[in-house]
């Protein structure tokens, strides 16, 4: 029998009167017995229902508490709640384990809305927070505040927002970054140096120890069986006195060595997340939630200590866990191999006996526990999910049936004074499949810089126009937009077809004179800027829609042009190469085409690095000098346009600076022009079509030039302060060479000592100018989060899975999703999983149409 749990519930989430609140305060003889039978249920329901059948007579027990309840004066609510309690439970020892499990959790619930804590009622606030304790209880778990957790209240909530931690549903998702075998803890006379271990001892001494060079904060700790020493060279005398205290206990893991001096064992700079002290007193034996088991270690925040942390992480596993809604099919979990997502996160947070020590960062070692890889399949199926119902509702829209006459492009191909490349012929005939399909062409064409997108584009666009209907490319910046016009124009210039560029800047009367050419239809392609989106502009008949660098616009940009036509197809073009398993989560919805094959004709680019700090400037400007003297040009970024007064810029060199010093001191005999964003649209056009021209040999410049700007003369990129881009910016910044058969080279100058970070994208840069290799190594260091812009994609954000690690699940987990939404497309057989779709993804399916 199904319990009516909400019977008490009900009125109390509408701030009830005074009185009615003191009408149900209960008597100590009330909260007993509730009390006497939550406690065999909750033990019954803990770590996932592992207890389940070691609770004996649990009908029985119930049966007789909730008649001795019976007998108390109580409410028409309360008696109605305990009666169907009651029987609720005469069928118990014949139910099936899952419908055990439901009539546990529904009693559980039922318990929690007649429970009120014994209080005076005096203490209005008391009162007041049970109320909404008991209003959120049958709520989402997002919607309970991590303040009611025992051991939370309001301080360390506010720690923990800062993790950000705010609700119960939060602290399930917030899963360890590492575990620690403490079963088997090595004892400190059997250790061997140079290895890495966990140990557990007494503080025997703590303090600072000087010497005539230099002074250090020493704890050494012992275990009976020796003694190991934890040495600090630079610290927080405060705080290391007040955590390290003779005769507090701790357990550590770390990189152990040997002291050569005295060959006594040592941890040099232990770090703090890898320590754990037990203060004088606590009992370490029959702990068993931070010692003897595998132990979960939290990632933390200032103000919060491990052992705190996992009492909380406990607290809320055993009392909100079992009550997380399994959406996935039985036969998916089945085929895929995966348990129940509350048992799977219960494990995850604390592993059983039966579990092994798992290592976070090895693909093989997730992918092998079963708890681990149910939560990364349960977040990639919803993620693709999200992506199939999108990809469904643009299929489901009327499209164009392009007929390509082929006179125009037959044309083109005659004249170009190159051979397509096989890989360029493989993405046109896709692409052309999805023009004649009749269904809205929805595809993201990748390929590395110089693969030869821009005249694959341009192809596509004129089989569009061949079939009668206009064409629009869209570029992030005027300079892109300006380069597109001059490709197009000196491919079809001479086929008699009318090109319009819309930019910021034109006078209106050459604005007015193209809006009326883009209505009637006598402007048959149209490049342009943001300007293609004004309200103003109106197509006639808009058929095809090229955006370029499709990661600089907003979802709603690219809406708004797509609805400039009915349902036009559109192509999505990147110079970034994206890492398969990220292409197929961030453009899950899209069709990817990739050029993975550069032309011929391409020289490869030779990248050095240079240090400020070792004096190799002058080698840079020496090889800038002798590439001018060729009749070469060259290209030199800087980070900023002008002086910062942000003094953590202060080792920056600015391209304003740098222009006048360039120009009078350091290149006085050569042609130098200067290029930013603040200049005005003329004068960037003017300083743009003078180092096309060759009127300038130097341009010194922002990352405006980063994609797009086609200068085959242009052999030499210097890139000033290297180690502040993301590698994948100078991927494309370097990309700006190497287009001719000139021998190229790209020169990093790092100003100053770098971090490991920048140092990993710098040498990496320098060994190869592979896109795709560059591009997992760019996805490694930064996360896909940085790397795609988590709101810019619009994608929901991973909790625990990651898209490098875990590419085999996120792999079954979408052949999953998509079978699904192919078989019950609205997902009407599937109301669960109707409903956790929509709230992982929100309104973000309402954009299905968008690329």
């Amino acid at each position: 029998m199904k319990l009516k749990s909400n019977k008490v519930s009900k009125p109390l989430l509408d701030n009830p009167p005074l009185l009615f609140v003191k009408s149900l305060v209960m008597n100590d003889d009330f909260l007993s017995i509730l009390g006497a039978i939550e406690k065999p249920l909750l033990f019954a329901s803990r770590t996932g229902f592992q207890n389940i059948n070691k609770v004996k007579d649990l009908d029985r027990l119930v049966q007789d508490l909730t008649l001795k309840a019976l007998t108390l004066n109580l409410s028409k609510q309360q008696i109605g709640v305990l009666r169907d309690l009651g029987r609720s439970f005469e069928e118990y020892s014949r139910l099936s384990v899952d419908k055990k499990k439901e009539l546990i959790k529904s009693s559980l619930r039922a318990i929690i809305d007649l429970k009120i804590k014994k209080e005076k009622v005096s203490n209005i606030s008391q009162v007041e927070k049970e109320f909404d304790k008991a209003r959120y209880a049958n709520d989402d778990l997002s919607k309970i505040p991590i303040q009611f957790i025992k051991g939370v209240g309001p301080r360390i909530s506010k720690i923990l927002s800062k993790k950000g931690i705010s609700s119960v549903e939060d602290a399930l998702y917030n899963f360890p970054r590492k575990y620690e075998d403490r079963r088997r803890i090595k004892k400190i006379s059997s250790i061997i140096p140079n290895t890495r271990e966990t140990v557990m001892g007494r503080i025997i001494l703590s303090g600072l120890i000087r010497s005539r060079t230099r002074s250090m904060f020493k704890v050494v700790i012992s275990d009976g069986t020796g003694a190991i020493s934890l040495i600090w060279y630079q610290f927080n005398m405060k705080y290391l006195r007040s955590t390290y205290k003779k005769g507090y206990s701790a357990i550590l893991s770390g990189d152990i060595t040997l002291n050569n001096f005295d060959n006594s064992l040592q941890i040099i700079h232990p770090i703090a997340d890898d320590i754990e002290v037990i203060e004088e007193g606590h009992q370490i034996e029959g702990d068993m939630l931070n010692f003897n088991r595998i132990v979960p270690i939290y990632p933390l925040t200032e103000g919060i200590k491990q052992r705190r942390m996992r009492r909380i992480e406990k607290t809320v596993i055993d009392e909100y866990c079992d009550r997380k809604i399994d959406f996935l099919p039985p036969e998916v979990k089945l085929r895929n191999r995966v348990i129940e997502l509350d048992e799977a996160i219960s494990r995850v947070h604390f592993p059983s006996d039966k579990d092994t020590v798992i290592d976070l960062d090895d693909p093989f070692s997730v992918y092998d526990s079963t708890p681990h890889r149910t939560i990364s399949f349960h977040e990639f199926f919803l993620l693709e999910l999200g992506l199939a119902l999108k990809k469904r509702d643009v299929s489901k829209m009327p499209g164009i049936a392009f007929k390509p006459t082929g006179l125009l492009t037959q044309r083109l191909f005659r004249e170009l004074p190159f051979d397509l490349t096989p890989a360029q012929e493989r993405v046109l005939f896709e692409i052309e499949e999805d023009m004649r399909s009749g269904n809205p062409m929805n595809r993201l064409l990748q390929g590395d810089v110089g693969s030869g997108k821009t005249i694959v584009a341009l192809i596509s666009i004129l089989k569009a126009v061949e079939s009668g209907y206009q064409s629009a490319l869209m570029a992030p910046t005027e300079i892109l937009a300006e380069q597109h016009l001059s490709s197009v124009l000196k491919y079809v210039e001479e086929f008699g077809l009318s090109v319009v560029l819309l930019k910021s800047g034109q006078n209106k009367r050459e604005r007015d004179a193209y809006y009326n050419a883009i209505k009637t239809g006598e402007a048959q392609i149209v490049v342009g800027t943001h300007a293609l989106i004004q309200e103003r502009v109106e197509f006639n008949k808009l058929g095809f829609v090229v955006i370029d660098e499709q990661h600089r616009f907003g979802v709603i940009q690219r809406a708004s042009l797509r609805c400039k036509g009915s349902n036009p197809d559109v192509l999505v073009m990147t110079a970034t190469p994206i890492p398969r398993t990220l292409a197929m989560t961030a453009y899950g919805d899209l069709d990817v085409s990739v050029l993975d094959e550069m032309p011929p004709n391409r020289q490869s680019i030779k990248t050095l690095v240079f240090h400020e700090d070792r004096g190799d400037r002058k080698e840079a400007y020496d090889i800038i000098r002798k590439e001018v003297d060729r009749g070469r040009q060259v290209y030199i970024v800087y980070p900023l346009i002008e002086e910062s007064e942000n003094t953590e810029l202060r080792d920056i060199r600015f391209a304003t600076q740098m222009f006048e010093e360039l120009k009078d001191r350091v290149f006085p005999e050569y042609r130098i022009g200067l290029l930013h964003g603040r200049l005005k649209s003329q004068e960037k056009d003017d300083v743009m079509k003078n180092f096309v021209s060759h009127e300038i040999d130097i341009l010194v410049s922002t990352t405006v030039i980063e994609v797009g700007v086609d200068v085959p003369n242009a052999t030499v990129m210097m890139i000033e302060n290297a180690e502040r881009f993301g590698l994948s910016q100078l991927h494309q910044l370097r990309g700006r060479v190497g287009r001719s058969e000139h021998e190229s080279l790209c020169i990093l100058i790092s100003m100053f000592k770098k971090s490991e970070d920048a140092q990993k994208r710098l040498s990496i840069l320098s060994q190869t100018t592979d896109g795709f290799k560059i591009a997992e190594a760019d996805l490694t260091i930064r996360g896909p989060g940085d790397f795609i812009g988590t709101k810019q994609s619009g994608l929901p954000e991973l909790r625990f899975a990651s898209l490098l690690r875990d590419s085999r699940i996120l792999g079954d987990a979408r052949k999953e999703a998509f079978k699904i939404v192919k078989d019950d497309p609205t997902l009407e057989r599937h109301p669960e999983l109707y409903k956790e779709v929509l709230k992982r993804w929100g309104e973000r399916l309402e954009l299905a149409s968008i690329s």
